[in-house]
């Protein structure tokens, strides 16, 4: 009780703030909070709230990017919700940073690089020419994460300095502290990757170098506790290749309780890996087992694991056939086949669309030395421009309708929410009810009857008119009529046919079945005489058509579920 009262008067006390404020008073509650804690909720919805209720886009945009931080298990249904309000807002700038925010999620939370690479080439075309220069080095950074995981460690290198040096000189900036940080995490997450690319490429001298600057650069305070663990992880590495193999446990040991607390199960999985190597070169067989074990059990539970760690399974089998344990031999022998497949899997499909959709512009900056080229090769660039070009306007025209349709979907679902929350909230009858031709008994009588009309579904039926429903409520078609006009806003037949849609949508929208059928069946099963009603009242409704919906909401869910599905198939 004296919780809803403290919140009550902290409610009102942000209401005597002008509205530009009171975000930022929201903000100040929920951040207070740790990640993954929804007790932060309390104070997001109503950010939340009244984002909508202003139709502050911009605002409903960051305070949904919030709810992915404080979210145990909605991160995906937050960052989509991001993307929706973003697109309102019409902000490329905040568009590119909830595309990325989205892959991020995709990234850190499942280490799916498909789905995760897939968000950040949406990014980038958004963020080219953003107004905020750190919107576009974070998605670069993390382009180049999965062009490092790829194997591209010298391009993926380039990447990392140039982030290194943008994140860097902001890290000293006249700015608010809290863009430092953000800097400051920025820099130190690119000196790790750097790292990295170094000690693939062998150049441990030059790794030894950065890791250092990075346990000098690292400040104290707790929100830099995961890099610091990157750091004890990355020096763990370079003392395990010197076979200081004591050094490197004692620096995994470092790196392991933070990867532990917020489930970083990718470093996890190497820090284990190289900690049982380690184990294994000092004689100490049961310890590094368990550690193999431990990688195997978090490629068992997420599906995922580095190229670099798949030796963790030679291990094993070579023990496990040094002694004559042919069933264990046999099932670690399956689950290194599994591995090699998801990997052969990931490399295959992201290493075309890195080239063919990031790479690709780097390379057309190079079609000027064509030019010197014989005359016989100067027409074939031209007819090879033309076709180019063609080509191009193409694709120009497929993204363009891709991206109309995208909107329309999304307005769609918007709408179809707030009809959702207006359907919750019908007090206002009563304000009409004074103003109506009909006698106040009569409206209760036709509005029970109505309520029970739509809870049965009964326009669903496909030979129902006014007079039919009219008997049925006991009632007249001229009474009903009017008060369909006065109460639904419509008259009977478009009534009748916006319940049919909205029942299709949620029907296409939650229900796999559905998404099987075709538009003539749904429309059918919806109560419409034939397809072309259903389509046109559909696009009259909404601005897209069914056979678009349906497209639009199959793709959102083959997005977002490529890897799992591939993970069931190899099982």
């Amino acid at each position: 009780m004296a919780k809803r009262i403290l919140l009550s008067l902290f409610l009102f006390a942000i209401t005597l703030l002008k509205s530009q404020d009171i975000y930022s008073e929201f903000r100040k509650k929920y951040w207070e909070y740790e990640e993954n804690d929804e007790k932060a909720f309390v104070y997001l919805n109503l950010s939340i709230s009244s984002a909508k209720k202003e139709k502050n886009y911009a605002e409903l945009s960051q305070a949904y990017k919030d709810a992915v931080r404080f979210s145990q298990n909605n991160k995906l249904q937050y960052a989509d919700s991001t993307i929706i309000a973003a697109k309102l807002s019409k902000s490329n700038s905040l568009i590119g940073n909830a595309y990325t925010g989205k892959g991020i999620v995709y990234y850190f939370n499942y280490r799916k690089f498909q789905p995760a690479l897939n968000e950040y080439l949406k990014a980038d075309e958004y963020l080219e020419n953003a107004d905020d220069p750190f919107l576009r080095y974070q998605n670069l950074y993390h382009i180049g994460v999965v062009k490092s995981y790829l194997g591209y460690h010298k391009e993926s290198l380039e990447i990392f300095k140039e982030c290194i040096a943008y994140f860097e000189s902001n890290t000293k900036a006249n700015i608010h502290p809290n863009l430092i940080k953000n800097n400051r995490k920025g820099y130190l997450n690119s000196l790790h990757q750097t790292i990295i690319c170094y000690q693939h490429l062998g150049n441990y001298k030059e790794a030894e170098k950065l890791i250092d600057e990075g346990f000098k650069r690292i400040p104290k305070e707790a929100f830099f506790d995961l890099e610091r663990s990157y750091f004890y992880k990355s020096k763990g590495i370079t003392e395990f290749k010197d076979k200081s193999y004591q050094k490197a446990i004692n620096n995994f040991e470092s790196a392991i309780p933070e990867l532990l607390k917020i489930n970083d199960f990718t470093w996890s999985s190497v820090v284990y890996f190289y900690r049982g190597m380690s184990y294994a070169k000092l004689g100490n067989t049961e310890k590094a087992l368990t550690d193999y074990k431990r990688v195997d059990s978090i490629f068992n539970k997420h599906h995922f694991i580095l190229p670099e760690i798949r030796k963790n399974y030679e291990e094993l089998i070579d023990y496990y056939k040094d002694n004559k344990n042919a069933k264990n031999e046999l099932f670690y022998t399956k689950q290194l086949l599994k591995a090699d497949s998801i990997i052969a899997n990931d490399f295959k499909y992201l290493s075309t669309r890195i080239h063919k959709d990031y790479d690709t512009k780097t390379l057309l900056k190079s079609r000027n030395n064509l030019e010197k080229t014989s005359s016989v090769r100067k027409y074939l660039l031209i007819a090879s421009s033309l076709i180019i070009i063609l080509l191009g306007g193409v694709v120009l025209y497929w993204f363009r309708r891709k991206k109309d349709l995208q909107n329309k979907y999304d307005k769609l679902l918007l709408k179809m929410k707030n009809t959702d929350s207006e359907k919750e909230n019908e007090s206002l009858e009563e304000v009409f009810a004074k103003n109506s031709k009909l006698d106040v008994k009569l409206i209760q009588n036709l509005k029970k009857g109505f309520s029970e009309f739509e809870k049965s579904k009964g326009f669903l039926e496909k030979s129902i008119t006014a007079g039919k429903l009219a008997t049925q409520l006991d009632t007249n078609a001229t009474y009903l009529s009017l008060f369909v006009k006065e109460f639904k806003g419509n008259n009977f037949n478009t009534y009748i046919n916006k319940l049919r849609v909205e029942y299709a949508i949620d029907k296409i929208y939650n229900e796999k079945d559905w998404r099987k059928y075709s538009v003539e069946d749904i429309a059918s099963a919806c109560g419409f005489s034939n397809r072309q009603n259903f389509s046109n009242f559909f696009f009259e409704q909404y601005g897209i058509r069914p056979t678009d919906f349906l497209k639009q909401r199959k793709k959102e869910l083959e997005d977002g579920n490529i890897s799992s599905v591939i993970s069931s198939l190899e099982s």
